[in-house]
């Protein structure tokens, strides 16, 4: 099992390393994030996003998730053959949490964390998921 810490990473990038690793058959789980990192303006990120929440019928779809957990998981998603079954068999052996789990707290101790994109680099002005599923109506829970 791979753990990845998200906090400071860019999202996408994390999330192509993470769909390459659960392609190869490894599990992998994700913590923190909400501390993952989107690059771009606030105005047109929130902008993005919104459009993609409100799209669809509120009954049949489609939905697109306002948790960071979520949108995390959605990320991978997209970047996986999701109408193949390579791809959904990969999808499944996926775990993001927000925050760290009591059992890692308690397991480990300190756990390894590896750096994939950092994004204390980045000359762009940037956001994190927990803010913007926070103006997207999700509950704050973190």
């Amino acid at each position: 099992m791979i753990i990845y810490d998200a906090e400071g990473q860019i999202l996408g990038r994390l999330s192509s390393v993470i769909a390459k690793k659960l392609l190869n058959g490894k599990r992998v789980l994700v913590v923190n994030a909400e501390k993952a990192v989107l690059s771009g303006s606030k105005r047109a990120t929130v902008s993005h996003y919104q459009i993609r929440v409100k799209r669809g019928d509120p009954i049949k779809g489609p939905f697109f998730p306002r948790t960071p957990d979520g949108m995390f998981r959605r990320a991978v998603r997209g970047m996986l053959p999701w109408k193949k079954a390579c791809g959904r068999k990969a999808y499944k052996s996926l775990r993001v949490y927000i925050g760290i789990p009591t059992e890692l707290k308690n397991s480990t101790g300190k756990f390894e964390k590896e750096k994939v994109a950092d994004a204390s680099k980045l000359r762009t002005k940037s956001m994190t998921l927990g803010e913007l599923s926070v103006l997207l109506g999700a509950k704050k829970r973190w």
